[in-house]
């Protein structure tokens, strides 16, 4: 004998008074003489057979991704992806968000044989020690830093240069690593040019140039965020002089302003060891990663010194790239 729960015009006319005409699930009880327990098998089963569909709209997602788009088109970017950001959360709170939808993003583009280079700090460093796993079996990659890692410190008792990076890297994904065994600022171009001669370094420069993905942090000089100040690259008189002379971004380890224009500190980024403008160009995807709306101009600054041209941000980020009025400034 077929049990009453299992009748599908009882269960589609439980499931219309449930859901469109917002009756309790008592009221349902006394209207159709059912018990408590089969109403709510019913209002199960509903769910089950496909009567009932309930999707769950986020708030946000339009949004944000009107902010993507804009941002891609205005930028002239590859790829956007804007993660939230809340006043009230801490530094790390808002690092884990920004570095989980780096992870994410990364295992999305990853392709078997890929060389990827990756920079200093703690947002690449972070990126790593994500709780998320990746099922790294099926990719033969090559994680390879992008200037020298060689540094007189470490940044809050951790090993943020690009060496350690790169290990960390290969560790989460899978793969191998190259070490870049230099310095990654010398105290001047003349020292550095000898130094690139050797052929013990010089091997470096043929795995840059098979770099299809390049991870970015970028460092504000204004509020002394720039792991070129924390690795005491540079000292604060010269970091000064570069805000005087209009600094407003440090990514891959060289100064620009907001025009995305690096000759005002062309006497440090000179000195830099590592991949050159020109390679860095080359790669298809480099991707900038970082958050807060302080960072707004450098973030502009890099996009238009050709640095990224994929960027994963926040919100508060986001916002105050779009309200800024510097493209008027540019063409007056």
């Amino acid at each position: 004998m077929k049990k009453i729960i299992d009748d599908v015009r009882l269960i589609y006319k439980c499931c219309y008074l449930y859901y469109e005409e917002r009756k309790t699930q008592m009221d349902i009880c006394r209207i159709l003489g059912l018990s408590r327990t089969s109403v709510s098998r019913m209002l199960e089963l509903g769910r089950q057979k496909g009567i009932v569909e309930i999707k769950i709209h986020n708030p946000f997602a339009f949004h944000y991704g009107q902010l993507q788009q804009i941002l891609q088109e205005k930028y002239h970017l590859k790829e956007v992806i804007v993660v939230d950001s809340d006043p009230l959360d801490s530094f790390q709170a808002q690092q884990e968000k920004l570095c989980e939808a780096a992870f994410t993003y990364l295992t999305e583009i990853l392709r078997d044989g890929d060389y990827v280079g990756v920079s200093m700090g703690r947002t690449l460093h972070s990126i790593t020690q994500v709780e998320t796993q990746y099922d790294f079996d099926r990719k033969n990659l090559v994680f390879v830093p992008m200037y020298g890692g060689m540094s007189q410190k470490r940044t809050n008792r951790m090993d943020v240069q690009s060496n350690r990076i790169a290990v960390e890297f290969a560790e989460k994904f899978g793969g191998d690593y190259v070490q870049f065994l230099a310095p990654a600022v010398f105290s001047s171009k003349k020292v550095k040019d000898v130094f690139l001669n050797e052929e013990t370094i010089r091997y470096i420069y043929r795995y840059l140039n098979r770099l299809r993905i390049a991870l970015l942090g970028i460092g504000v000089p204004k509020a002394g965020e720039t792991g070129i100040f924390y690795e005491r690259y540079l000292d604060a008189k010269t970091l000064k002089r570069y805000l005087d002379q209009g600094a407003v971004g440090e990514s891959a380890l060289r100064f620009y302003d907001i025009h995305g224009n690096m000759d005002p500190f062309r006497k440090f980024n000179e000195r830099v060891v590592g991949i050159e403008q020109e390679q860095l160009e080359k790669i298809e995807i480099r991707i900038g990663i970082t958050g807060g709306s302080k960072k707004a101009d450098a973030v502009k600054g890099a996009i238009r010194a050709n640095v990224i041209n994929t960027l994963i941000t926040d919100i508060a980020c986001a916002k105050a790239m779009i309200a800024s009025d510097d493209e008027k400034q540019m063409d007056t």
